[in-house]
């Protein structure tokens, strides 16, 4: 296969186009092409307004060595791609078939590879399947009736199914997992043009069907998915894992487990509380915590494309981030263009924001985190689940400032320290009850000085940033895991066949990397144990 890198086009080129720019590099007639397909799209805004989309395509042909003694330079390369290979089965026999916790990201994937080589796993979800939990989503925007187990953050599809569903990473992999979690959410639904755009994304809108795709083939495959059902405890005898106490909403039932995948995601705190209970390890860990900024999206644009672009371009994203003086890093997260900030509280008396895109990307504000890290020195404590007390402390003064609306702050009025009257141009767009406050009062003093300062410093990036009528909104607490559960070479507990996952775990931040995280695990399984029987 011939690869060719930095093909240019505008953005009115379609395939045709592409094909003849191809052609041509290689000095070949259209003809002698078998297949040509798009590995990678990207979009050159450097030289704004002159906007470009830039390719990489594989392309077949019949005669390669022939073309590749023709070319000079690195544009063009001869490839040999090694598809992704789940390993063969080990040899070991389970007394039990596998059990997965949490249908997240982490969970789906690794019961998905499981089921997909005949070792029928058992999932237990503690959250609503998903097209129920869609209405208990809503039900608390609208109504504010919230459901502690079927909300923003737990359920079928974990806390990324209501996000801007962005599957980019920065994780290394050799292997191809990356692709193949790709590939899987494709074979379920998903637009294929996540296949090869550099910034991926599906959407809240689409997950959800994609997402229910999956859990079908999980059980055509001879898995079982169990919702409302939450592992309440766990059981070890004689130094090895024996089961589980799962609750459901009528009982708690003790289910024999040997083989047990812990992918329980960032905000299952009340998971964590009790295995530190059971003296399952961990540590505290580092995170971030800040606000969701409201921008209006055709400033972004503008911004990002230049002005008077005779394109039809995509809600333009953007990423920024600072050191500041005071040792603090200070950063965009999960940057939603054309999205809405979302009210994702999964606790009574306690509220926390997140952002959310829909596939189109229509919306007419850009919203993004702006967050500030956060240590085990700034928590007060030494305890392992010292940074979820963190959490919970800046979510209560959120739900407190806002009277359990989501509060909101221009930015003018965040640097005077000072409850917000009116707003400017910017209307938020944002999911659940919101309300004026002192968004700056949630925080302890030297983080809200850093998103200040931040904020002030992105402004020299992206002009507009910094307005006095740009809307702030808290809490944004829920970036990563507070906590890591450590595991060994093999990906479980030193001396139990307990597998930490994904996000929760502390070894993934975002769908993709949780998801290929389960993929590692469903491997790890798999080459030990012989398929269940």
């Amino acid at each position: 296969m011939i690869r060719i890198n930095q093909i240019k086009l505008t953005p009115d080129k379609g395939k045709e186009e592409l094909v003849q720019k191809a052609t041509k590099i290689l000095r070949i007639s259209e003809k002698e092409v078998l297949s040509l397909k798009i590995r990678k799209q990207s979009i050159d805004a450097r030289k704004k307004p002159n906007i470009m989309y830039v390719y990489t395509v594989d392309v077949e042909v019949s005669n390669e060595q022939k073309i590749m003694r023709r070319q000079k330079g690195n544009q063009v390369t001869l490839i040999h791609e090694t598809p992704y290979d789940f390993p063969n089965s080990g040899t070991k026999k389970m007394e039990h078939r596998p059990v997965v916790i949490g249908s997240g990201p982490a969970g789906l994937f690794c019961a998905y590879l499981l089921a997909g080589h005949g070792y029928r796993p058992v999932v237990y979800e503690r959250g609503a399947s998903v097209e129920e939990r869609k209405k208990d989503v809503e039900r608390f925007w609208n109504e504010q009736i919230l459901n502690p187990n079927s909300n923003v953050q737990f359920g079928e599809g974990g806390a990324g199914t209501f996000s801007d569903g962005k599957l980019n990473t920065l994780v290394k992999d050799p292997v191809g997992r990356n692709r193949k979690v790709l590939e899987i959410f494709v074979e379920n639904g998903a637009p294929k043009d996540i296949l090869y755009s550099h910034k991926p994304h599906i959407g809240t809108d689409l997950l959800i069907t994609v997402v229910k795709n999956m859990r079908q083939r999980i059980l055509d495959w001879g898995g079982e998915v169990h919702f409302h059902s939450q592992m309440t405890d766990i059981h070890v005898e004689d130094g090895k894992l024996t089961a589980i106490t799962v609750t459901t909403d009528a009982e708690s039932i003790r289910c024999p487990a040997e083989i047990l995948v812990l992918a329980i995601g960032h905000s299952a705190r009340d998971t964590f509380s009790m295995l530190y209970e059971r003296q399952i390890p961990m540590i505290a860990k580092s995170f971030a915590v800040g606000v969701r900024v409201e921008h209006d999206q055709e400033m972004i644009n503008c911004a990002q494309y230049g002005e008077n672009v005779p394109y039809d371009l995509p809600a333009a994203p953007y990423k920024v981030a600072a050191n500041l003086e005071n040792g603090r890093g200070v950063y965009s997260f999960c940057m939603c263009p054309g999205g809405y900030v979302v009210n994702a509280s999964s606790e009574e008396g306690r509220l926390a924001v997140n952002g959310m895109s829909y596939h189109a990307r229509d919306g007419k504000n850009a919203n993004s985190a702006i967050i500030v890290t956060v240590t085990p020195k700034d928590y007060g404590s030494e305890h392992p689940l010292a940074g979820v007390r963190f959490q919970q402390l800046l979510e209560e003064r959120a739900y407190q400032v806002g009277k359990g609306a989501v509060p909101v702050q221009c930015f003018g009025d965040f640097c005077e320290n000072k409850v917000t009257e009116h707003f400017g141009k910017i209307e938020p767009q944002i999911k659940g009850a919101y309300t004026f406050a002192n968004v700056r009062a949630i925080f302890p003093k030297e983080i809200g000085d850093s998103i200040e300062e931040g904020i002030k410093v992105f402004d020299r990036q992206i002009h507009g940033f910094a307005k006095d009528d740009t809307v702030l909104s808290g809490v944004e607490s829920r970036t990563s895991s507070p906590v890591r559960i450590p595991r060994n070479q093999e990906l479980h507990l030193e001396n139990l066949r307990i597998y930490p996952c994904g996000e929760g775990a502390g070894y993934a931040g975002g769908i993709t990397s949780a998801a290929m995280d389960g993929i590692k695990v469903a491997e790890m399984i798999a080459k030990e144990f012989t398929f269940f029987d």
